[in-house]
């Protein structure tokens, strides 16, 4: 429930290879008991191993970062158990964990001064990768990532013990050139279409050598200061909203996030919408206005882990959360140029189109004529929309934009 926390049940077993979860007997008998994802509804029984895996492994980082981690502690990178414990105090949505030998830290902030900042966007997720541990917070993705509280002045804090985090600090990728760019370019672009998105800003540290050293700070929709009462190191503190993602409410690990043959997952979230919505028509345009974006914007990285549903304050109600982590693939040539799951049958980005559209609203359950004059509406304004962006980026001093969207726009003539 938002504003308190109340224990709702436990994981227990051996090892990550029999933990199983189960709500407890005074959450079931409460009068709000509510279940913490469509995947795990209220039961008396135990969930089994995959199922509890399934769920719980989906609150920790990938990639570099989660090994970082784990080889800095001595742990293995597979044992999403002990990580949790580590980075449990504060995840994705309203859930936190503690694990047998949990520490209590007094819950605090931080300020981060200009040269951390700095070694934050110099240094990626090795850096985070201390600074999550710190601060006991777990975000998923692959990317290096931090939780951060901003204050109304617009000064900068790590959120220490359960504190909870305003924004989420994303780092550049050294893969990839001028990836915070990108991803400002594609949510403002996004925005400008009508998608809801976060805030974000880039924050450029002026210090840095390199141009490329910035950070993307995204204003985190699952937290809000709407009822707040309790403050901390003299700042008020947000409230959490419970969140899952796709992949967490249909059970499926963050392993298997990309689709594979045989499986359907845009019809599959489509299908969760219209039985859990609290909006299901709108909510459906929402997610499928959201789709075609990738698609506009050469994003073949939008997994299903990268939509998410958002919780009311009560656990009553779940609505489509807004568009995040959204980037522009293409520009890369190294990055795969496949997409996450199929549209309509077509999974190669240079090969869909609108007729892959039409497949996919048929497949969906989706109303052809309807959902199609979106397509053709959103295809149409798209370039002009994007160069405006752009031009606006470059105003703001990131002219590395006006490179992002020209290429965009020349891989989508081929």
């Amino acid at each position: 429930m938002m504003g308190r926390q109340k224990e709702v049940g436990s994981i227990t077993g051996d090892s990550e290879f029999t933990a199983v979860f189960a709500y407890s007997e005074d959450y079931m008998n409460s009068r709000d008991a509510k279940p913490i994802s469509i995947s795990l509804p209220l039961r008396k029984e135990a969930y089994g191993p995959e199922q509890t895996r399934n769920f719980f492994e989906g609150l920790l980082p990938e990639g570099f970062l989660r090994r970082t981690v784990a080889k800095n502690n001595r742990v293995d990178a597979d044992d999403y158990l002990s990580l949790l414990g580590m980075l449990g105090s504060e995840c994705l949505g309203a859930i936190t964990l503690k694990g047998d030998d949990y520490q209590w830290f007094e819950p605090s902030y931080r300020k981060l001064d200009a040269d951390l900042m700095y070694d934050l966007a110099a240094e990626g997720a090795t850096k985070s990768a201390d600074l999550v541990v710190e601060s006991h917070l777990s975000l998923t993705g692959a990317s290096g990532k931090i939780g951060v509280y901003r204050d109304d002045s617009g000064d900068w804090y790590l959120p220490i013990g359960n504190a909870p985090s305003t924004h989420i600090l994303k780092q550049s990728h050294i893969r990839y050139d001028f990836i915070v760019q990108n991803e400002q370019l594609a949510l403002m672009t996004a925005e400008a279409m009508g998608i809801e998105t976060p805030r974000t800003i880039i924050i450029n540290n002026r210090k840095a050598e390199v141009e490329d050293e910035v950070l993307l700070a995204t204003e985190r929709y699952d937290r809000t200061m709407e009822g707040s009462i309790k403050s901390l190191s003299g700042m008020p503190c947000p409230l959490r909203l419970h969140q899952e993602d796709f992949g967490q409410a249909l059970g499926i690990s963050a392993a298997s996030k990309y689709e594979r043959h045989g499986e359907h997952h845009m019809r599959d979230m489509f299908r969760i919408l219209r039985s859990h919505s609290a909006s299901p028509i709108d909510d459906q345009i929402k997610l499928w206005d959201i789709i075609i974006f990738h698609y506009l914007i050469g994003n073949t990285d939008g997994h299903i882990k990268n939509f998410s549903l958002l919780y009311d304050s009560k656990l009553n109600s779940k609505r489509l959360a807004p568009a995040y982590d959204i980037v522009s693939t293409i520009v890369y040539d190294t990055h795969s140029s496949e997409m996450a799951f199929s549209i309509g049958g077509v999974s190669e980005w240079s090969e869909l189109g609108r007729s892959a559209f039409e497949r996919a609203a048929k497949e969906c359950g989706l109303n052809q004529k309807i959902f199609m004059k979106r397509f053709d509406d959103m295809e149409k304004k798209f370039d002009e929309v994007l160069h405006d962006a752009a031009d606006r980026m470059a105003e703001e001093g990131y002219s590395e934009a006006r490179m992002i969207a020209d290429t965009i726009t020349e891989k989508r003539k081929k």
